[in-house]
């Protein structure tokens, strides 16, 4: 019985490279290396250099060269027909490739934590569609935890979190930073105070988002060393209905303070500082490790590093 084919790890080293085959196909439409030589962008001397390198590569005689033009060998129209049949197999590869990058090309699935996705990727997204108007985008929006499902799962191209750190599975970049900052109605208490000690914010009630947001991973290790936070008085799903409740008298909340300058410059809501706690964080763009963003997540994604670097 014989044994199964194997395939090569390189091409055999008598086979020429695509480009010496294409310029024999281009003598064998002239009848003229000088007219082939222009055909194909180089020299008259390099055609004839890369002719004969190719003669000796294979080990036969191509062309006979005459003041009248260069006609095939025998030999040579056979080594053409080969050719030819190379670079057609070369050319429907590249256009299969070329249909897979348009495939690609013509949509972007984004995955973005809700700070990021109300406040930063609007702006981000415009700009993208200036430079690929073609690019269908949708917009996931979620904890950073859901992020992170979504891109392991295939379901995203690029993500955008909060959190601490990158999730497990996920290679990743710092766009911006941010900071968290308490916040209260007007009539709350806590207006009229000029800072809080890191002990009294955790041991309020706070109207929170809710476990697995980049928002609550921050809060609850800047408080853990000094006791955690206290039992929440609201776990709400979006920064929107965190400010809604907050903005009602409820009690204090933390949230980003991308998402307060319309409630702060209204006087909505007050800021109250807070010493001797950091409540700053990074925002990541991330993706599953070891593919790294191509066609519009790349570009997405330049476009992130760019504005980080001009804020």
């Amino acid at each position: 019985m014989s044994s199964p084919r194997s395939t090569p790890s390189s091409l055999p080293h008598r086979v020429p490279d695509l480009g010496a085959m294409v310029l024999l196909l281009a003598v064998a439409r002239h009848g003229s290396l000088g007219r082939a030589a222009r055909d194909v962008g180089i020299s008259q001397p390099a055609a004839s250099g890369r002719i004969r390198s190719m003669e000796r590569q294979l080990g036969v005689a191509l062309l006979d060269r005459s003041p009248r033009g260069s006609r095939l060998t025998d030999a040579g129209a056979l080594v053409t027909d080969w050719a030819r049949r190379v670079v057609e197999a070369a050319e429907a590869f590249d256009a299969g490739a070329q249909a897979l990058r348009d495939r690609r090309d013509s949509r972007l699935r984004v995955a973005a934590s809700m700070t990021i996705a109300e406040y930063l990727l609007p702006g981000w997204l415009i700009a993208l569609r200036a430079e690929r108007p073609d690019t269908a985008v949708s917009l996931l929006a979620g904890n950073s935890a859901a992020v992170a499902l979504r891109l392991l799962s295939g379901e995203a191209d690029l993500g955008f979190v909060e959190g601490l750190s990158i999730p497990e599975g996920l290679d990743g970049t710092v766009i911006a930073h941010d900071r968290l900052v308490v916040v209260v109605a007007p009539s709350h208490p806590w207006a009229r105070r000029a800072r809080l000690t890191p002990g009294e914010l955790a041991e309020a009630p706070l109207i929170l988002r809710e476990h697995g947001s980049g928002t609550r991973q921050v809060l609850d290790a800047a408080l853990a060393v000094h006791g955690g936070l206290a039992r929440p008085l609201l776990e709400l799903s979006s920064t929107t209905a965190v400010k809604g409740a907050a903005e009602s008298g409820a009690g204090p909340c933390v949230l980003s303070e991308l998402a307060l300058g319309e409630e702060l410059s209204a006087r909505r809501l007050v800021k109250v500082p807070v010493e001797g706690v950091r409540l700053r964080r990074q925002l990541r763009a991330v993706w599953p490790a070891g593919h790294r963003p191509t066609g519009p997540a790349r570009d997405l994604l330049s476009l992130t590093a760019r504005e980080a670097r001009e804020r």
